[in-house]
């Protein structure tokens, strides 16, 4: 495992305990909760199709792994990514102060560079995850 796995996990978890100590993690106000309960939701979703055995939040690829292109997959290649943005930016927009803001712009940015790495990967690995990656889009349905 390259350091660079273990690098992109400590921007990810020193985010989300930036969010953890500037803030409730419940948002208060109805959109944002709203939003909050979505994420869950969604994550949940994309933890019971990938089974939850098999979850790791390295970007490697560990052996015995299988590409799943079901559930939330159908849609995005990069769902629990997709989580943790929907609900820190639920949560950002419970509590908006510029510290926030960065916090979650650095987890973007962390998250961004994370997924390109792990797909260089998952296309070494898996002969069929360029056909998969022409029918999905990366992060955003519709969108990127």
């Amino acid at each position: 495992m390259a350091i660079w796995s273990y690098s992109f996990v400590i921007v990810q978890f020193a985010c989300l305990m930036g969010f953890a100590l500037t803030g409730p993690l419940l948002a208060t106000q109805p959109l944002p909760l709203l939003l909050e309960v979505g994420a869950l939701l969604f994550g949940l979703w994309t933890l019971w199709t990938m089974r939850a055995s098999r979850f790791h939040i390295l970007p490697d690829v560990l052996a015995g792994t299988q590409l799943v292109v079901d559930g939330p997959y159908r849609y995005v290649r990069h769902p629990m990514y997709l989580t943790l943005l929907w609900g820190t930016l639920a949560l950002l927009l419970d509590v908006l102060t510029p510290l926030r803001g960065l916090i979650w712009l650095i987890l973007l940015a962390d998250l961004l560079l994370k997924l390109r790495y792990e797909e260089r990967l998952l296309g070494a690995r898996f002969p069929t995850y360029l056909a998969y990656q022409q029918t999905t889009h990366r992060l955003l349905p519709f969108v990127y």
